[in-house]
């Protein structure tokens, strides 16, 4: 799919090229896409057209989670590690 933006001239960024910014702007949306929980990480890699490791440096640098374990999913882990010991 394509999409065409109308962005006025004079709001670019100074020296910044047209291909500059469509990267830039499909990183950021691959980033909020993300954050929002739409995007798995792949996806988001594959809609930003980077691999993971540049995909993590963006979220690190945009302070963006990329592990996010629900704390019931943690105390289940801990419930079942304390019964397999148990039965051990």
């Amino acid at each position: 799919m394509q999409i065409t933006l109308e962005i006025p001239d004079h709001l670019l960024p100074p020296q910044q090229d047209k291909t500059s910014l469509a990267q830039q702007l499909k990183l950021h949306t691959a980033l909020l896409l993300f954050q929002a929980g739409t995007l798995s990480r792949g996806a988001a890699c594959e809609f930003a057209g980077i691999d993971i490791y540049s995909f993590l440096a963006a979220c690190k640098q945009y302070r963006i989670e990329t592990i996010s374990t629900d704390i019931d999913e943690i105390e289940a882990e801990v419930t079942r590690f304390k019964q397999l010991r148990a039965a051990a």
